[in-house]
């Protein structure tokens, strides 16, 4: 099933992130540059690294400075999320492009890598959760607390995984079918932005 693939991998990603646990560290990635697997590796890396923008920026002693490179760190990130969600989407479009569908056949809410995505964070929420409920200084009642917000995301991942897969299953029989909408985002293209095509006058 391709969620429980993507979930173990989405896994490893967030453990290796943790090792060195910076959000300047090296990436390498360990799949072969043309895999699925490869794809859901980067995917995954670059939702754990924006994860660890978002808590820096929240600090309320950020210098103003620092908050604004960090800034531009997070839009940049935000537009390589999208691109790599993109670029999974069209490995399924290649992948299923011969499927017959069905006159029938309708097209899902969102895409299954826009899905995918979520599981991805998901897995990012049960990983920083989980710390949560055995953090040493934590009060019982912080740790009761987070055992059961844990709970609500395992069963939250679990019926997720299964409408991947069950999205997946009725695409590759023809009962669902799946288009790519570039998300065209506006803010940072200096022809769609004003105040970037402002600025060049």
């Amino acid at each position: 099933m391709i969620s429980k693939q993507a979930s173990q991998i989405f896994k490893e990603s967030i453990q290796k992130y943790h090792l060195i646990d910076t959000v300047d560290q090296d990436f390498s990635n360990p799949y072969p540059a043309d895999s699925l697997d490869h794809l859901f590796y980067r995917k995954n890396w670059i939702d754990t690294v924006q994860w660890h923008y978002e808590d820096l920026i929240r600090d309320p002693e950020i210098d103003a400075e620092a908050a604004l490179v960090l800034k531009r760190k997070i839009d940049a990130s935000n537009q390589d999320r999208t691109d790599m969600v993109e670029y999974i989407d069209s490995y399924f479009l290649q992948q299923y492009a011969t499927v017959q569908v069905a006159p029938t056949a309708t097209i899902n809410t969102e895409s299954p890598a826009w899905a995918l995505d979520r599981l991805s964070i998901l897995e990012l929420k049960i990983f920083h959760m989980a710390e949560e409920v055995v953090r040493e200084e934590a009060s019982e009642t912080h740790k009761k607390n987070c055992a059961e917000k844990l709970a609500v995301l395992e069963q939250q991942h679990e019926d997720l995984a299964a409408a991947i897969d069950q999205l997946l299953t009725d695409i590759a029989s023809g009962r669902k079918y799946m288009k790519v909408y570039k998300q065209m985002k506006m803010y940072n293209d200096e022809a769609l932005n004003p105040v970037l095509y402002q600025s060049k006058k």
